[in-house]
Order: structure tokens, then C-alpha cells, then sequence
């Protein structure tokens, strides 16, 4: 393998760090407008078996906000923090990337659920930001308690 990196990968590995940080910011401030915004306009954020999938950022940000307004509605507003890590990028080419990565969710309640992101991500060639194609979220574990997963 060549670990030389010429300056259009280098700048795209860096591209493809920064949308995983907007995503994960935007997120746990409860900004679906800003969330929805790193996908592509016809991007999929697919969140399984707690919640479906979604596709569009129309659809993605209409989600997010309902689902804002379930966990205020049964008192599961609260601080919440992602801590993503481990992130591996398969650059494609110079606008497409495969992605995977480990992320843990922090509430009051201390480790709230944890999984992982499968991402293809790529380059909006309308303004040159690097993209959601789509978003793959599993959970593999929760706390008890957890303020996202009710029990069962």
C-alpha cells in the first residue's frame, strides 16, 4: 500500500472529517436544519429499526424534528454528546468515499447507546461541500435507562 498522499486525497480525507463533525455538532444541538443539510438533496439517512428510513433532506430534517418533539414529549430532553471515533475512509475516487465509524452517546445518565455509521459520502458538485449520499446507523448495545431506546 502506498502511504504517500497527494494534496486532492489529503484534502478530501480532511473534507470528509469536517462533515462527520457538522453532522454529529449540528445533531446534538438539535439543529435539523443543519443536520439535514449535509446530505445530498436526495440523500438516505436510515436509522433501522428506531426510526425507519428517510430519504431526502426534506424528509430527513421533518424526522429529526419529530423525533425532537417525542423526546420532549416523554422528558428525554437533556444534554446528549456523540463521541465518534475509529474512522476509517475508503476514498473511491476524488468526489466518492465509503466510510465506517464507531460512535457512543453520552446523556446525564453517563453511556447512554453505542454503534456504528456505514456512510457513502461525495462531493456536491453544485457548490463543491462534501455530502451524505447515504447514512447507515446501528445500535449494537444501550444502558439501561437509556434516554434514546426504551427497553425492549
Amino acid at each position: 500500500m502506498n502511504h504517500q498522499m497527494v494534496g486532492s486525497e489529503l484534502s478530501a480525507r480532511e473534507a470528509v472529517r469536517d462533515l462527520l463533525a457538522r453532522y454529529t455538532w449540528a445533531g446534538d444541538r438539535g439543529r435539523s436544519e443543519d443536520l439535514a443539510a449535509c446530505f445530498l438533496d436526495d440523500g438516505v439517512l436510515d436509522v433501522g429499526e428506531h426510526g425507519g428510513r428517510w430519504e431526502g433532506r426534506e424528509e430527513i430534517r421533518r424526522q429529526i424534528d419529530a423525533a425532537a418533539q417525542r423526546a420532549a414529549a416523554e422528558g428525554s430532553t437533556g444534554p446528549v454528546q456523540h463521541q465518534v471515533s475509529s474512522v476509517l475512509i475508503d476514498l473511491l475516487d476524488t468526489t466518492a468515499a465509503d466510510v465506517r465509524s464507531y460512535f457512543c452517546v453520552l446523556t446525564d445518565i453517563g453511556v447512554d447507546h453505542w454503534g456504528t455509521y456505514r456512510d457513502r459520502v461525495e462531493l456536491d458538485h453544485a457548490d463543491g461541500t462534501w455530502r451524505f449520499a447515504s447514512r447507515t446507523v446501528r445500535v449494537l448495545g444501550r444502558a439501561p435507562g437509556s434516554r434514546f431506546l426504551p427497553e425492549g
